[in-house]
């Protein structure tokens, strides 16, 4: 590969393969409650809150870690103000002690905070206003978790970055930091590095991601959370692999999703894509007795052909991110069989063909079981190839070419499905908090 593409490649996965405590949207609420809080220099006494339709969906139904079962923005805030390290970015609450978690809750009950829809056409966005006295903060997080474009302290401009208001992946709104270019990703060229890359050097991303993820996977599978997807996958139908690599991926979302304070390893600014698209890897290289080097390889498809179609689709929209995950995790698993360029393009197509139009209605505790379907289209859509059958142009949104079908998905869910986003959070929103 050339150097320039091949760097790139790397900087794509030290970019997105990072830890995060939590669903990522409540904690890019707490990361922009703790900042302010920093720039206020005290501990405000009144809070708004405004953000966009695709933040409160995200965390309007999930458990925020460390704070013994709340739900919600307000929640979400409260933790950032009274136990954010703002240093920490997406693990901003990982280390809130006992005696915080009832101070959290106190103070939730006692602040007032006006939580607000914005109407500024940003699909991630977060801006907080917090208030002492006279005295006030605001913070302004847009495009992505981390993403801070602006901080006020008593209504002067401390630190502002202007960008792009624009709403696909490649120009998100709030994207002005420089970073590696995702248009550069192909299948063709996903192999090509797998294939070529010094595994020494993106060793510990991946080997954190294999630890972390396998981690709360199995805890989710010890334990009683949420809807028990994984759980109940196992006891129904058996230990085979095939099952194995859907109950562990839909496990890890039951822990992640109902409070677990175990660390992931996102991709694409999301835990269950990170999980989805590495714990059924994990689980055929262990059955297949793959080498380390092998599972590497097969991990570094599997999150960069995820990364690749998330590009496309958007960092939040109606289109369930967990199925561009299992497409990945298919042509992971593929590559540890054999295949290469041919047979992981064929998986990706017919994956993309049987799942595709899910729908995201937040992150909630079923976010486990469209997990556990996107690992199955995944799968199923590696074994038609393996036995002579696909999908082929013309068959709905599939076209001849991978790269082509790719697009079509990416228009598909950014553009086709802009009211359909718009529906499910009027569905849904009908009480903002």
């Amino acid at each position: 590969m050339e150097k320039e593409l091949y760097d790139s490649y790397i900087e794509i996965l030290r970019e997105e393969l990072l830890p995060a405590m939590g669903c990522t949207e409540p904690i890019a609420v707490a990361l922009a409650a703790a900042t302010a809080r920093d720039t206020l220099g005290a501990l405000p006494d009144r809070i708004t809150l405004l953000v966009s339709g695709n933040i409160v969906k995200n965390v309007k139904s999930v458990v925020v870690p460390h704070t013994g079962g709340l739900k919600g923005l307000a929640a979400s805030v409260a933790a950032g103000i009274i136990a954010g390290n703002a240093d920490k970015k997406l693990e901003v609450i990982a280390d809130v002690t006992p005696e915080q978690i009832p101070q959290i809750k106190e103070y939730l009950e006692k602040t007032p905070c006006t939580i607000t829809e914005s109407n500024s056409g940003c699909i991630f966005d977060i801006e907080i206003r917090v208030f002492c006295g006279e005295h006030s903060a605001a913070v302004r997080i847009a495009g992505h978790h981390t993403n801070i474009v602006r901080i006020e302290k008593d209504g002067t401009v401390l630190f502002y970055i202007d960008y792009q208001d624009s709403f696909s992946e490649n120009t998100a709104c709030g994207q002005s930091r420089k970073k590696a270019d995702r248009n550069l990703l192909t299948v063709e060229n996903i192999v090509h590095f797998a294939d070529e890359v010094d595994l020494s050097l993106i060793h510990d991303t991946i080997h954190r991601q294999i630890a972390y993820n396998t981690a709360i996977a199995e805890e989710g599978l010890r334990n009683a959370y949420g809807a028990q997807i994984g759980r109940i996958l196992l006891s129904s139908y058996g230990d085979g692999v095939q099952n194995r690599a859907k109950a562990m991926a839909a496990a890890g979302s039951d822990a992640r999703m109902n409070g677990c304070e175990l660390p992931v390893v996102i991709n694409s600014g999301s835990g269950n894509q990170g999980m989805t698209a590495s714990l059924p890897v994990i689980v055929y290289a262990k059955e297949l007795g793959a080498t380390e080097e092998l599972l590497h390889r097969a991990l570094v498809i599997a999150n960069l052909v995820t990364i690749h179609l998330k590009t496309g689709i958007g960092r939040l929209s109606a289109y369930c991110g967990a199925t561009s995950a299992g497409c990945g995790a298919g042509a992971g698993i593929t590559y540890l069989y054999g295949g290469r360029f041919r047979e992981i393009s064929h998986t990706i197509v017919n994956a993309i063909a049987i799942n595709s139009g899910v729908i995201c209605d937040g992150a909630k505790a079923s976010c486990a079981a469209k997990i556990a379907s996107s690992v199955e289209a995944g799968l199923l859509g590696m074994q038609m190839f393996l036995h002579g059958s696909q999908f082929k142009d013309g068959d709905g949104i599939v076209t001849k070419g991978v790269e082509n079908t790719i697009r079509n998905v990416g228009e598909l869910a950014r553009e086709g499905m802009k009211e359909t986003d718009r529906e499910i959070i009027h569905l849904m929103l009908q009480k903002i908090g």
